[in-house]
Formats: C-alpha cells, structure tokens, sequence
C-alpha cells in the first residue's frame, strides 16, 4: 500500500491549563518538574504590574528558590538571552517559568535551548536545529494574542543584522501552559488592540496555509469568530472579564492552529518589518493584513470565503471579488474600530527599505507556507502598498 506522505498532518501541544486562577498552580507544576530552583523570566512592564511578585510568592510559600531576570526587551535580542542563560547557568537553576507576552516566553524558550547546549542562540536559526531538550518549561502569557505558550515558535531578534529570526521545533512548545484570563486585566487598550489582532492573524494565516487540516481548522475559525465578535467590545471595555475570556481562548485556539499549520506572507513580512524598526509585532501584522489578503485571494478563494463567514460576513449569493472586497473591508473597520490604521510611512518605512525588507522576508520560514508562491518582488509589491 502506498500513501501520500504530503497529505499527512501532525498536531503537537503542550499541557493547558485554562481559566481565572490557573497562574497559581505554577508551583504545583514546578515542584512535580523535581524544581530545585527555578528561574523566573519577565519584563519591567509585568513586574510593574505586580504579577511577577506574585509569582514569586507563590514560589516562596511552596519552598522553591528562585533566581529572576527581567531583562527582555519589546523584541527578545541575542543578547538578552544568553544573559539569561548565563544566569540560569551561575543560580544553579533547573526549571524555567516565565510569566508575560511573547517576548518574555520566546526569551524564556530561547534561554532553555542555550542551556542545554551550550551555544549561542544564534546556532539554532530555522526548522529543526535543536538536538538536546531543554530544562521544563512553563509558561504565563499576560497578553492576549502571541500565543507563544502554546507554539513550536521563537522569535528572537538580532540587532547586528536588524532581523527577527524564527526557531521552529515541537522542542520549544512548552511543557505547561498555564493561560489565565485575569493576567491580560492590566494591558491597556493599545496593547490589548494589537495582541488581539496578531491573534486574528494567526488564526487566518492558519487556515489559508498550505500545512492546514482538518486538526487545525477547527480552532482557526473558531478563533476568528471569538476575535470578530469579542474584540472591538473588549477595547472599548477593557475591564470586562468575560470579554477577556473570550479573547484569551481566541488567542489559544489560533495558537495551536498556527503552531501546527504555520503561517504565511504576513508573518514572514512582519518579521522583517519588527526586526528593522523595533515595532509591536501585532502592529506590523495589522498594517500588513488586508494588503496580504488580496495578494493571496486567488489562490484560497474557498478558504478565504470560510474566514469572511467566520467574520460574521454573509456570502451567499456573492461572488469571489464580492466576497474579496466585503473581507478586506471588515479587516479594515476592525482595526479602525481598535485604533490600528497607521501606514508603514508613518511608522518610519521609507521606498529605498523595501529591498532590503523583501528579502529578509523572503527567508523567513513562513513565507514557505503562504498559499500563493511568492518571489521577492511579488513581497516587494505588498510592501509598496501598505506604505
């Protein structure tokens, strides 16, 4: 019997635990890991809002040592993670928690890889480039749209080359996920704006990616539904909690659909544009969706009427162009409704960057994904026009 080996989809993910309350179960976890000491990554931001001091009592009072680094920049640099490495390395540590948004986990992910290998992070650029496990890795998202709690992604910048590199390996997906909606009460609108469509995004890219199936579309769409009903009150609102829920699960769901379908041109073009200006990465990913939508209609017409349903767009009776124009106008309203509608101009891109952008992003492992085959000047192209 022969089989088509490209037909075949795996799905990988880390232990959850989801609801208000499942940060306090962190020591639970650490101390079923065998923790002796644990090292605690976060960010200034996180610990000026009292969850890492909360973490560190709920380590205390299970009589854990802990040693914690709070050096993790917007964008994790090289840098800050061989820092962090070299103190999990000097405090003796042997598990990792960390507590924050995407860069604080991604610093954390990156920490554990060099801790078990002894090398620069800079070594594991790219798909599958990690052979020794890393320490037990659980993670704390405070934000309600990375989704780096849940994926086989690290993203870590490097200054030298002004570029986000991607690590993509089942060894990076954490070992717990402890996703509670009462951390995400602290982020204010701006944030909860751009995490909350770096979200959408996922779930999009997700669903129109060439390694999509059947166990990643259920939670792509469902991910799109929670974000296009669920995020324009939750701005206007930020203090709901059931809001917050709804958003908190959108957010995973589009997670375990990206981590295991991967993405496309958005993320690929995002992580060029975040590495070279230092930017959000949910707000490189608004200032870019729409644009990539119509670049790559063509080629998922099918499955891009099934996302404009999911945004609550009634298609029936409309043709492709129909359906093509009433998605990007509701991609379009939404960021304006949550106050994402800058220009790349605006934000510092100039004509004689998008070469250089271009082709960054055209080595950028999610491009491989992207429905429609593209060349550099095709990435060029969109560039131009959301500038």
């Amino acid at each position: 019997m022969s089989y088509d080996v490209s037909s075949l989809r795996k799905f990988v993910s880390p232990e959850i635990v989801f609801g208000a309350g499942s940060r306090k179960a962190v020591a639970n976890f650490a101390s079923n890991f065998g923790a002796r000491k644990v090292l605690l990554v976060s960010d200034h931001g996180v610990q000026s809002a009292g969850w890492v001091a909360e973490i560190e009592q709920l380590l205390r009072e299970a009589g854990l040592e802990y040693a914690t680094f709070t050096g993790v920049s917007a964008n994790p640099k090289v840098e800050e993670v061989m820092a962090g490495a070299e103190l999990y390395r000097s405090a003796e540590c042997d598990v990792i928690v960390a507590i924050g948004g995407g860069s604080p986990m991604d610093c954390a992910k990156g920490i554990g890889i060099v801790s078990a290998h002894g090398r620069n992070i800079l070594e594991f650029e790219g798909v599958d480039t990690i052979r020794v496990p890393s320490p037990p890795l659980i993670l704390i998202p405070t934000t309600a749209g990375t989704s780096a709690d849940v994926s086989q992604f690290a993203i870590i910048s490097d200054p030298q080359r002004r570029f986000k590199f991607s690590i993509i390996s089942k060894a990076v997906v954490p070992d717990v996920s402890l996703i509670d909606p009462e951390v995400t009460e602290t982020m204010d609108e701006f944030l909860t704006a751009c995490t909350g469509v770096d979200a959408l995004v996922h779930a999009i890219e997700a669903y129109v990616s060439t390694g999509s199936g059947p166990l990643t579309d259920s939670h792509a769409l469902e991910a799109i539904r929670l974000i296009s009903h669920h995020l324009e009150p939750l701005v206007q609102s930020p203090g709901d909690s059931y809001l917050r829920e709804q958003i908190m699960l959108a957010s995973m769901q589009a997670g375990l659909a990206f981590s295991n379908a991967i993405l496309g041109a958005v993320h690929a073009m995002s992580h060029s544009l975040g590495g070279f200006l230092d930017l959000p990465h949910g707000l490189c990913n608004a200032l870019l969706l729409e644009h990539v939508i119509a670049y790559n209609f063509s080629s998922a017409e099918g499955r891009f009427k099934r996302v404009a349903e999911a945004m609550g767009i009634d298609t029936r009776g409309m043709a492709a162009p129909a359906i093509k124009k009433a998605l990007m106008e509701r991609v379009i309203l939404l960021k304006q409704t949550v106050g994402l509608e800058a220009k790349l101009a605006s934000l510092g891109v100039r004509s004689s960057d998008i070469p250089s952008l271009s082709s960054y992003a055209m080595q950028d492992p999610c491009i491989v994904t992207n429905p429609r085959k593209s060349n550099q000047r095709d990435v060029e192209v969109v560039y131009e026009e959301a500038l």
